[in-house]
């Protein structure tokens, strides 16, 4: 008796098996690399439910001082140090020296950003992210009570 091999039928089948290993490699890959991918400033802001002027903030770091930032309605930057006079008309890098130098002499002096309700968002944010890359950690947002 001859060996007789059995004949196998041919099927059209699709192997999935490597397109569900590249899937969860991919995966895995947008996983790990999304958090690098968005985009923000870390900001700061009081944990209270209701808001605090800025001398209360100084108060409360012991410093006595406080810095504010504001841009106003044309984008044009400003900055008053423990309630002083506003300079207005000052650039990102005068700001920043400002900031900077009076931070060194207090370093517990909170720092304040306020805008105009007219100015884009973006010149906020960039001049926050400004603050950010200069080296203050402690940032907050000044607002106004609504009125009702």
């Amino acid at each position: 008796m001859a060996y007789q091999p059995k004949r196998r039928k041919m099927t059209a089948e699709i192997n999935v098996v490597p397109y569900i290993d590249v899937m969860l490699v991919l995966l895995i890959i947008f996983m790990v690399t999304a958090p690098f991918v968005t985009q923000g400033v870390d900001v700061d802001l009081p944990q209270t439910a209701q808001a605090k002027t800025a001398a209360e903030l100084a108060e409360e770091e012991d410093s006595g001082a406080f810095i504010i930032v504001e841009v106003d309605k044309d984008g044009q930057l400003g900055l008053s140090v423990n309630n002083g006079d506003m300079t207005r008309g000052l650039s990102l890098e005068e700001i920043l020296v400002r900031v900077k130098a009076e931070l060194q002499l207090n370093p517990k002096s909170p720092v304040l950003v306020g805008g105009d309700g007219r100015v884009p968002y973006s010149e906020i944010i960039l001049t926050l992210d400004a603050l950010n890359q200069a080296g203050v950690s402690s940032v907050g947002l000044m607002t106004e009570p609504y009125e009702s």
